[in-house]
């Protein structure tokens, strides 16, 4: 059963109804909402849907690549194009001709490839990496991401002509908790799927289906699906719901200000006098330490990805993890509690 049957919410009807009147067009989509909410379900859906479903549907997440290997990836390079290119490599936009090229993560593209991008999505023009014939390609792009594009052209870290060129049609995923009344259903299917994977056969007391239903689940759909795993994996419902319990319970962590150390004094002198240089030292260094923890924490603590949002090598997050007091988080996703609500 395709996960898009389940959802059934009014707010998920709409985007059933967007999905069926861009498929059968050649419109550019672009996906947007939280981590996690399905926006590859809804891409995936938009290409069974139109004359391409009989060809390729290619994926292509462009936060996991650096930039060199993702114009590469994208493109194709030719033989001898950079060190290690031993052959010739045709690009995600040349094997998925005449079906649909998911392009997850959009907001992390470089903007010198964004450029290229703006070029094959207006002409259907490219050339690999490294050589010069120009190459053509009839290519659906679905497009995704998280972020604010818009705050992200502001910004100056995206081209507002691509985002246009993107987003000829948008297709918003609203978030779990905006549809809970979809959730039994999809615990019973991730719990059916789960049972015969792990060959288990594990059940869900109602009471514990209410905790599941009245839960938040920030990390949406995927939170979900891997938490109905651990239960199976587990095969102990009593104590997750002891679990799902304490968290519904606990208060909702409350972010701290950007001001100065509230554990570190207010640095002065022997005569009384205050070292206003060290306390801007200080509030510098606080402020940076929840930047890097909130940037953390957005990314699941995928710290490659963090450094490139942070615009730091991957070394500099490292050490500035460890002097930041953060060191211990990292250990924090083997626990099972962190597990729980990864």
């Amino acid at each position: 059963m395709n996960q898009l049957d389940l959802c059934t919410s009014p707010r998920m009807r709409a985007v059933r109804d967007l999905i069926g009147k861009v498929a059968s067009t050649n419109a550019t989509v672009l996906l947007t909402g939280e981590s996690g909410v399905g926006k590859e379900v809804v891409a995936r859906a938009v290409h069974q849907e139109s004359p391409r479903a009989g060809n390729q549907f290619l994926k292509v997440n462009c936060a996991a690549l650096p930039g060199e290997l993702l114009e590469s990836e994208l493109f194709g390079h030719q033989r001898g194009a950079f060190t290690g290119a031993y052959r010739d490599k045709p690009g995600k936009f040349e094997l998925a001709a005449k079906g649909t090229l998911m392009l997850d993560e959009i907001g992390e593209v470089p903007l010198r490839l964004q450029a290229k991008l703006l070029h094959i999505l207006q002409d259907g023009e490219f050339a690999r990496v490294g050589g010069e014939r120009v190459l053509h390609t009839d290519v659906r792009v679905v497009a995704a991401t998280n972020r604010d594009l818009e705050a992200e052209i502001r910004a100056g870290r995206f081209r507002e002509d691509l985002y246009y060129r993107l987003n000829v049609v948008e297709i918003r995923v609203p978030p779990l908790r905006e549809r809970r009344d979809e959730i039994p259903a999809l615990v019973d299917h991730f719990l059916k799927t789960a049972n015969a994977q792990y060959g288990r056969a594990v059940d869900i007391a109602p009471s514990t289906m209410q905790l599941l239903v009245d839960h938040a689940w920030p990390g949406n759909i995927r939170e979900l699906e891997n938490f109905i795993k651990r239960i199976v994996v587990l095969g102990n419902a009593a104590q997750i719901r002891q679990e799902l319990s304490a968290l519904a319970k606990a208060p909702a962590p409350v972010a701290a200000p950007v001001t100065a150390s509230a554990s570190a004094p207010v640095a002065t002198a022997a005569d009384g006098r205050v070292d206003l240089k060290a306390i801007a030292r200080q509030a510098a260094r606080d402020a940076e330490r929840i930047v890097i923890a909130e940037t953390l924490d957005r990314v699941h603590w995928n710290r490659a990805k963090a450094a490139r949002i942070l615009q730091i090598s991957y070394k500099a997050l490292l050490y500035k993890i460890v002097d930041c007091g953060l060191a211990t988080k990292v250990e924090a996703p083997t626990t099972p509690t962190a597990e729980l609500v990864a």
